[in-house]
């Protein structure tokens, strides 16, 4: 353990894994921001919802996850997908519609699914995947195992009667469930004081009986310390927790671009959200104590951006789904 980098709680974090978490970060924002610049070459045609400016929340949240424990997703699953361990590969190929992707080039971007690593699937309809989340968690119990259940949630989702009904399902139980809300102030154009009274969303958590704490969603160490204390808490048995993680994102709500100019959200907001990049921030804290160089950070790039170039070659290379399997996975056998 090194003194110097510290958590807000005083302990120290290990400075191989503070890089890591540096590195994973930086992929996941690489990832995106290809996929943003090829985009226009309309071999993706999917919509996609880009993380960029939330790599925070699953990389800090992950960090402390077992290969074994559940993850379940929304509409902006990219993240989530690689942080938990998903090929980048497959996911390409899965925006790509190509056979080799992870749900077979059939359902796109807003559907990556590994359950080799616990990533169990993602869903477009907000606030759909949460029932499917505490319905893990509930198989994990009854399973005996110690594993658990990770639900990602926006802001929007807990405006849903399922959420509520969820978390009381959790609590009435007492399920190994941990719900990560990512609260990036909008649902889609709309802000959130324009849906939501002006009231703490965890205390909506608490009043169903979860253990609640907000953090800052843009400062990795931050979330990977309340991830490690809620997810202990309901490893150990002692019911579900609910991490509301304030966090921003960059580019427009479904699509590649920025989208300043439509009014719902100001220049100056965005510039202020931007200069608290969770990837600089780290990279300034990690360098302010002598655990990233320049020269390191550049080796970083170079080796991700040879792993980005191979997966889309890969996917651009990879055959689409045969024609004659066009109607398996639509009804059971």
């Amino acid at each position: 353990m090194v003194a110097g980098l510290k958590t807000s709680q005083d302990t120290a974090l290990d400075p191989s894994f503070a890089t890591g978490l540096f590195r994973d970060m930086l992929r996941i924002r690489m990832v995106e921001e290809e996929i943003a610049k090829r985009y226009r070459e309309e071999k993706m045609r999917c919509p996609v919802h880009l993380s960029i400016g939330q790599e925070a929340v699953p990389v800090g949240v992950s960090a402390v996850l077992r290969r074994s424990d559940q993850v379940v997703s929304t509409h902006r699953c990219h993240a989530h997908y690689l942080a938990k361990g998903g090929d980048l590969r497959a996911m390409l190929c899965e925006l790509m519609g190509r056979a080799e992707g992870c749900c077979g080039g059939r359902g796109g971007s807003m559907h990556l699914f590994d359950p080799a690593v616990g990533m169990l699937l993602s869903l477009p309809i907000v606030a759909a995947s949460i029932p499917i989340g505490v319905g893990a968690a509930l198989a994990l119990k009854q399973a005996k195992r110690d594993d658990v259940a990770v639900v990602y949630l926006g802001d929007a989702s807990v405006e849903e009667g399922v959420f509520h009904e969820s978390a009381n399902f959790a609590a009435v139980h007492r399920l190994p469930v941990v719900f990560v809300c990512e609260n990036n102030l909008y649902s889609v154009y709309t802000p959130l004081e324009e849906r939501q009274p002006p009231r703490p969303i965890t205390d909506l958590a608490r009043a169903h009986g979860l253990y609640a704490v907000a953090v800052d969603g843009n400062d990795v160490v931050a979330v990977h310390r309340a991830a490690s204390d809620a997810v202990r808490r309901v490893r150990s048995g002692s019911g579900p927790a609910f991490i509301e993680a304030a966090t921003y994102r960059w580019r427009e709500h479904c699509g590649p671009n920025f989208d300043n100019t439509l009014g719902y959200r100001t220049e100056v907001e965005f510039e202020t959200w931007k200069r608290r990049d969770p990837i600089e921030t780290l990279a300034q804290h990690l360098g302010e104590h002598g655990l990233l160089s320049e020269s390191q950070r550049a080796g970083f790039a170079a080796e991700i951006a040879a792993e980005i170039a191979g997966a889309f070659a890969y996917a651009e290379a990879a055959p689409y789904p045969a024609p004659e399997t066009a109607e398996r996975h639509l009804y059971a056998d």
